[in-house]
């Protein structure tokens, strides 16, 4: 939506910039990474935990909905 990031997977990167976007199929690890301040839009499935299987301090257990 605003400014750009970067996807990135175990074997590779991707960059996307304003206006593109990307599917990433269901399974495969990602870590979306931004160098400035970036507001992106994300589709997830509900119960997909934002830190995925690490767990930790900083895992949101109950997501809000919107």
């Amino acid at each position: 939506v605003r400014g750009r990031f970067r996807m990135e997977f175990r074997d590779r990167s991707i960059d996307l910039e304003v206006g593109e976007f990307l599917i990433v199929p269901r399974g495969v690890e990602q870590r979306p990474v931004a160098d400035e301040e970036v507001h992106v839009l994300l589709f997830e499935p509900a119960g997909t935990l934002n830190t995925g299987d690490a767990g930790g301090p900083l895992t949101v257990p109950e997501p809000g909905r919107i």
